[in-house]
């Protein structure tokens, strides 16, 4: 592994550490220049974490809620979601562009890992997408290039560069957007969050006043965790499914064949960390 590589994934691990991310059953390697970082099982580890390879706490996810909770693009993202000017992937996709061009972004540790290109169509040359010229997917391309070339123009240009504010020197261009695009359509999972996780006050709540439903009548949630929101919810009204990037488990590869399962552990009971996602190993099946 080239040494700027060891690097990267050197700080990264520290930072994941930082963040109160678990490595229990897996490790993250450097697979290649053409290939980036991957998640390996670990064998001997994983025995000893009952199939559970990694607990990342749902803080640390990347979400629409974190964009608007953020002092830093908070303000004047909340203004342009309250008034239906963008929506939820937009708020993503805004985030992830900003902060790969702070000089000092909290997230450099995760960013630095992420593919720097793609081999999907949006990413191809002038004359690479000629040769598809006569297909649908010439077309569709073409349509959907202008689409995000028309919101980086109208919308997201002087929007990144005011909250930048001169702290970075870069020249924001079209190409920040199309990989902020890119990383959100191959990472991003759409995540069950506790509705207690979303909206707290709504916990507190329950505590001060009687329950409507015994707590007996609690059902297990789709992960087969019991719910534990004071057995007010069922399973479904318990989930609030968000859109959502995850670091560490969005380094696993994706198969119809999976060897492995995300679930959210909203209690702890699975894993010790409430309000977490983890990864279990399909062998524990």
């Amino acid at each position: 592994m080239e040494n700027s590589e060891e690097a990267k994934l050197q700080s990264f691990l520290q930072w994941l550490q930082a963040n109160k991310v678990e490595l229990r059953g897996c490790k993250i390697k450097f697979c290649g220049v053409n290939k980036g970082f991957g998640l390996f099982y670990d064998a001997t580890d994983v025995d000893k974490s009952n199939g559970i390879l990694i607990v990342v706490p749902l803080d640390l996810a990347i979400t629409p809620m974190r964009v608007l909770e953020d002092p830093y693009l908070g303000p004047k993202c909340r203004a342009m979601f309250e008034e239906g000017e963008v929506d939820d992937r937009f708020l993503m996709n805004l985030f992830l562009t900003v902060e790969r061009l702070r000089k000092n972004s909290a997230w450099k540790p995760y960013l630095d890992l992420l593919p720097t290109t793609f081999g999907n169509p949006l990413w191809f040359t002038d004359d690479e997408l000629l040769e598809l010229k006569g297909t649908t997917l010439y077309r569709a391309t073409e349509m959907q290039k202008k689409s995000l070339q028309s919101l980086y123009e109208e919308k997201v240009k002087d929007l990144v560069l005011d909250l930048l504010d001169g702290e970075s020197k870069s020249e924001v261009n079209f190409k920040d957007f199309l990989w902020a695009n890119s990383i959100f359509w191959t990472r991003a999972l759409n995540i069950p969050f506790p509705r207690s996780y979303v909206f707290p006050q709504m916990l507190q709540e329950q505590e001060n006043f009687p329950s409507l439903v015994k707590d007996s009548d609690a059902s297990p949630t789709s992960n087969g965790v019991e719910d534990k929101t004071e057995g007010t919810l069922n399973s479904t009204q318990g989930e609030i499914w968000v859109e959502g990037l995850v670091p560490g488990i969005d380094f696993c590869n994706h198969d119809l064949k999976a060897a492995a399962t995300w679930e959210v552990d909203g209690s702890g009971l699975t894993t010790g960390v409430p309000a977490s996602m983890y990864l279990l190993s399909g062998s524990r099946y």
